[in-house]
């Protein structure tokens, strides 16, 4: 009987699985999988992007011109895109929900996975600093109370939102953006209106400080991040074929704003006049209420980007140390407090050196994500469990591949090089 029993399995013919049949199969994991609409991807990507950067993009290129900024936005937002619709596909060839680390531990082994997983938090750590230290500062100068005080109101509801979910997060970048927008608006109406800008000061440049400036553009497209969730997301509405139209379409939103707010900055004021939060020169320039809603278009913009950093650090977290289940309060409870409470311990202790280190280590992040993901889409291609909704196609050719590691690791070397004075650092 044994003998018969393995010969019928040996010569059992196996009915191939359909793409169709493929594509719909998934594990469970700890993570979960919630939908999203089209537009609350785009709005993740876009609230991701418009941090602290926007703010200091002005100053950062005021040596450089507009001009040079707009090149480098181009540029370093068609390679962050390219980079991220290959994240999209790495984790549309996997059938459990997974986090980068996750991706990168199942793909490349523990040393990507720890890679990657360092990346991530050296970005979040920098980014949440920023954010808890910039809403103390503007909510003290807007309401006259403490700067604790100040980073406490902001950073508590901030914290909620996360804890909600990746729905509530998605939900709530819509509507925020939405009121950016209108205060970026009443902005950019009141500096043509009244004062208007110098042409002279949005047309000169000086390609000698192009590097750091690109270097400084590449922090600005920090969405890499979300890509597992946001493709979890949009499969699990049934919308998998339309991530790479929201990624696109966010990125180019990003990267108009991003030019755009320099532009009128440096317009208004000057490269000479120029502060480093753009907001502040702004409403120095067209009076007490332009002060008031430029500050909130500053707080809104850290808060959107807080959420989707603070989010992706926090399913890095519960991947990366294995949690059973992201549902489960206790192991939820954890990683939002591993999340949240060191950023906050360190903007209002002394470590200023510290946070001026987390500059030069996001370089080194971004060189991270750039080589990573092109491995990852390598070994995807080779041993993902599944066929994916979307493939990356000519996009991945070698060549293009090339030219965005060679560029993001050249922002990591000119990072080191500025640091140990070889070269200037820019601004």
């Amino acid at each position: 009987m044994d003998i018969q029993n393995k010969y019928n399995a040996k010569n059992t013919t196996t009915v191939p699985t359909t793409n169709k049949e493929m594509s719909s199969e998934t594990h469970e994991g700890a993570l979960r999988a919630e939908p999203l609409t089209f537009w609350e991807g785009v709005s993740i990507i876009v609230g991701c992007n418009l941090g602290a950067g926007i703010l200091s993009l002005a100053y950062a290129s005021r040596k450089a011109g507009w001009p040079v900024l707009v090149t480098c936005l181009v540029v370093a937002g068609i390679c962050t895109t390219i980079s991220m619709l290959y994240l999209a596909e790495v984790t549309f060839r996997t059938k459990k929900p997974l986090q980068l680390s996750g991706l990168a531990e199942k793909y490349l082994g523990k040393l990507g996975s720890w890679a990657i997983f360092i990346a991530v938090t050296i970005n979040a750590l920098g980014c949440l600093i920023a954010y808890t230290t910039g809403s103390g500062e503007i909510l003290c100068d807007l309401f006259g109370i403490p700067p604790l005080l100040g980073s406490l109101l902001f950073f508590i509801p901030a914290v909620g939102v996360i804890w909600v979910g990746l729905k509530c997060i998605g939900t709530a970048e819509k509507y925020i953006l939405a009121g950016m927008f209108v205060l970026l608006g009443l902005l950019i109406v009141a500096t043509f209106i009244g004062p208007g800008i110098n042409i002279e000061y949005i047309t000169f440049y000086n390609i000698y400080y192009s590097i750091p400036v690109f270097s400084m553009t590449i922090f600005c497209y920090v969405s890499q991040y979300c890509v597992p969730e946001l493709a979890r997301g949009f499969v699990a509405s049934g919308n998998a074929k339309k991530l790479p139209a929201a990624i696109t379409t966010g990125m180019v939103t990003t990267g108009l704003i991003l030019a755009i707010v320099p532009a009128v900055a440096l317009g208004l004021s000057g490269p000479d006049n120029i502060s480093e939060i753009a907001t502040i020169s702004w409403g120095k320039a067209l009076g007490q209420w332009a002060a008031f809603v430029a500050n909130g278009f500053a707080l809104c913009s850290m808060l959107t980007s807080f959420w989707a950093i603070g989010g992706t650090y926090f399913t890095n977290i519960i991947d990366k140390l294995k949690f059973p289940s992201e549902s489960d309060p206790k192991y939820r409870t954890i990683a939002i407090l591993i999340m949240a409470v060191p950023p906050f311990l360190l903007a209002y202790s002394k470590f200023g050196s510290f946070v001026n280190a987390l500059y030069f280590a996001g370089a080194y992040a971004g060189a991270i994500m750039s080589i990573l993901p092109v491995l990852m889409l390598k070994k995807a291609r080779k041993l993902g469990d599944k066929e994916p909704e979307w493939t990356s196609g000519a996009l991945a050719h070698p060549i293009i591949q090339s030219i965005i590691i060679i560029l993001y690791c050249g922002g990591a070397v000119y990072a080191t090089l500025s640091l140990m004075n070889i070269l200037p650092q820019g601004w």
